[in-house]
């Protein structure tokens, strides 16, 4: 039977473990209840025994008589006094336990009911405050829902009267799909151009009236301009009167929708723009929906917590003390209040009534969606393949030594062709495999992560599913490794047999974009998103995700740099224009290198910039700064590369030492958030979710020695070709290496972030925002 302490540590929220009762604080306490009321032999051994005084004969008497009474029929003697007092104006209730009745160890019972009252009245604040934020949340919603449903009403009305034969249908709701920009707002400019009459203008009027009903307000209608032909122009702005605390959630985005246009056609609100809003709220409803599951969860576990407790205290103390302090516990707000349930049950209607069709099956599908369990399958296809690929490197190993591959005679060409491709997969199944380690560590740690990432639970990665992926990767191209040389060693044409790392490139590349739902499609498309969203990065809002896997492509410019001479390889061929020198020297060969050193920097720097422009925060320009540095480093070293002189040298010293000390601080303070003054974890922070500190001391030198790496390139060792690209490789697996070791620390620190602000539930902004949030 498992402890509930670790029942309990599982099943809470990790974002509010600080607001959860101390449950083993508490059994500590308990702790010392029994041990103060063992004899002082038992834990005084060193002193002498001298025998006994009159007085412990009768401190031995009065014992007995208080266990005798504890155990008699008396139990429902008001032993302890629950005192319940009001602050705020009723708002707060404050418990407070007095001693009825004496304990032989009465100072450390006083302790722990002291203890308990003060977990009793955190608990209970946290749980109104929370509940307060989201029933105001659900108003909130309410009114943005009926917005919506009066606008799609009204533009229905109106497309039928202007177009009979095409109406607007307003009963059916578009197939959901998360999105990411859904910014949204209702704006209304140059109502009343050349083509304007009286009878649009009174639609319009109708249309501010109706709204104008539900609480919604106009800004600067009547001191607008006017059209060439003395029309007003309107600048009809939809606002939510300020009546709840989420402004600063609706005043993140900019949603300004400027095409809401009286045209001929009498198309007043775009069918797309109305989805786009039915989005938005859709998806605030599933989020309010979540917030609240996990509060109810907060409030049984909490319940749970409390009741166990009192019984071992009974058990301990041998009173029946927690009888009295059980019924206030079940008439506190946290367990008495139903206005959770209800609003959950309000919000079911809701979600079936106007975005499921009234299906109530599908509506809970998007409620509660359900997390898809480890399967044994899965940890049986990873060890088999891991098996497969240990089996073939080693039939690839004896190949490769028969057939002498790495001769000088053979050498080139093999390097030339098959090295880039295969180190691409190489590093990239790396890659693979250090994130299936930083989920695993994540899961292990209670770190959030799909909360973090905004990753929907139902088509999450799991660790296992990582592992698979990557050793699934890498005895496909070992496979292909010994089928190249085994080809090879049959004397078949290099033409052909040279064209294999290219289909297999060519096959993963097809098999990213599968349309077919085989092998992660949901997986694969959001990588393909994301990766769309990092080339695009100043017209996409930059999510962690999308600046998280900007910086993991940091780490694989080595790997960008083999798929351009691979892709080289492969296109000469196909176009009948192969010239191996020109894939490895040239003047456009720099040009693209230069350009891939350069890309993933850049694109890094562009989204500082976006998120600067949106959240107005001077440390992503900082930021911003660092990567700039970094890429002006890369460039140095290219150069450097091809100009062998003390010159550039000195340069390429001076610019990778400058990023190198930028890096390592903004690893450090920012990312990691260590070196925090005056902490009580010295050089660290105050919060750590690892228990041995030794291991965050042996993470920053390590960071700091796999930062500095680069020297390598710049001393230019005198080795031959196959242990130039071998030594080449390892750099750059060792980056690899490093940015999954640095991930681990992002990620926790991100998360004591969200713990810090209680952040559980994702802030979805919404279509109409307020008048003051400009």
């Amino acid at each position: 039977m498992v402890k509930f302490s670790k029942e309990l540590e599982a099943q809470l929220i990790p974002e509010w473990k600080e607001a959860f009762v101390n449950y083993w604080q508490l059994k500590k306490q308990i702790k010392r209840i029994k041990l103060s009321k063992l004899p002082n032999q038992s834990h005084h051994h060193v002193k002498p025994h001298f025998g006994l005084s009159i007085f412990d004969s009768f401190r031995f008497v009065l014992q007995k008589l208080a266990h005798s009474l504890s155990d008699s029929d008396h139990h429902d003697l008001n032993i302890i006094q629950v005192r319940k007092k009001t602050t705020n104006g009723g708002e707060e209730e404050i418990y407070e336990t007095e001693l009825a009745q004496l304990f032989s160890e009465e100072d450390e019972v006083r302790v722990f009911f002291m203890m308990l009252d003060e977990e009793l009245n955190k608990v209970n604040q946290f749980y109104r405050k929370q509940e307060s934020e989201f029933l105001e949340r659900g108003e909130t919603l309410n009114k943005q829902l009926e917005i919506l449903l009066d606008l799609k009403q009204i533009i229905s009305d109106r497309r039928r009267k202007n177009s009979p034969s095409k109406p607007y249908s307003t009963g059916t709701s578009p197939q959901y799909s998360p999105t990411r920009d859904s910014d949204f707002s209702v704006c209304a400019e140059n109502l009343g151009d050349s083509d304007e009459t009286t009878s649009e203008v009174s639609q319009t009027e109708e249309v501010m009236t109706t709204l104008e009903k539900k609480g919604v307000s106009f800004v600067n209608s009547a001191t607008r301009a006017k059209t060439k032909n003395g029309k007003p122009k309107m600048a009809m702005r939809i606002d939510v009167p300020a009546t709840n605390p989420t402004r600063a959630i609706t005043a993140i985005t900019s949603m300004l929708w400027e095409d809401l246009v009286n045209n001929p056609t009498g198309d007043f609100v775009h069918k797309r723009k109305l989805q786009c809003a039915e989005k938005m709220i859709r998806s605030a409803f599933v989020e309010l929906y979540r917030g609240l599951g996990l509060l109810k969860t907060y409030s049984s576990l909490n319940m749970v917590a409390f009741t166990k407790i009192l019984k071992k205290f009974d058990k301990v103390s041998c009173q029946k003390a927690s009888a009295n302090y059980l019924k206030e516990v079940k008439k506190s707000h946290f367990v008495s209040s139903d206005k959770v349930v209800r609003l959950m049950d309000e919000v079911e209607s809701i979600f079936t009534k106007h975005f499921a069709n009234n299906d109530r099956k599908k509506a809970m599908k998007f409620l509660r969606p359900q997390q898809h369990k480890d399967s044994h399958m899965v940890t049986f296809l990873v060890g088999l393949s891991t098996g497969c690929f240990v089996s073939l490197f080693s039939v690839y190993a004896i190949l490769a030594h028969l057939c002498a591959i790495f001769s000088p005679g053979n050498e080139p060409a093999y390097m030339e062709t098959v090295y880039p491709v295969f180190s691409v997969f190489a590093l990239l199944s790396l890659h693979l495999f250090l994130y299936g380690c930083n989920l695993f560590m994540w899961k292990n740690t209670r770190i959030n992560y799909n909360f973090i990432f905004e990753f929907s639970p139902t088509t999450a990665l799991k660790h296992r599913d990582a592992f698979l992926m990557s050793t699934t990767l890498m005895t496909t191209v070992v496979g292909a490794m010994v089928l190249h040389l085994l080809l090879r060693a049959a004397d078949f044409s290099p033409t052909q047999i040279d064209a294999i790392p290219g289909i297999l490139l060519l096959f993963f590349i097809a098999l990213l974009i599968c349309p077919f739902d085989i092998f992660y499609r949901p997986t694969r498309y959001c990588f393909i998103r994301v990766i769309r969203n990092i080339v695009c990065s100043p017209f996409y809002k930059v999510l962690l995700v999308d600046f998280f896997m900007a910086d993991q492509l940091t780490s694989q410019i080595p790997l960008l740099r083999h798929l351009e001479i691979a892709g080289c390889h492969i296109f000469a061929r196909v176009f009948k224009t192969y010239h191996p020198e020109a894939c490895h020297s040239g003047r456009m060969y720099m040009e693209i290198t230069y350009i891939i050193s350069f890309l993933p920097y850049y694109w890094r720097a562009l989204q500082c910039v976006r998120r600067w422009f949106d959240d107005g925060d001077v440390n992503h320009l900082a930021n911003m700064g660092k990567y700039v540095s970094a890429m002006v480093a890369a460039g140095a070293r290219v150069t450097y590369s091809r100009k062998n002189d003390h010159l550039w040298f000195g340069i390429v010293l001076i610019t990778s030492v400058v990023a190198t000390v930028y890096q390592l601080y903004w690893d450090f303070v920012k990312d990691w958030g260590f070196l925090t003054p005056n902490s009580i974890n010295p050089w660290l922070r105050d919060e750590l979710i690892l228990k041995n500190k030794s291991v965050y001391y042996m993470s920053i030198v390590l960071n700091f020695v796999l930062r500095v790496t680069w020297v390598e390139t710049i001393l230019h060792f005198k080795v031959g070709r196959v242990q130039s690209r071998l030594l080449e490789f390892l750099l750059a697996a060792l980056e690899v290496i490093r940015r999954g070791h640095w991930n681990f620390y992002r990620l926790e620190n991100e998360h004591l972030n969200n713990v810090g602000h209680y952040r559980a539930v994702k802030t979805v902004p919404l279509p109409f925002r307020e008048t003051d949030s400009d």
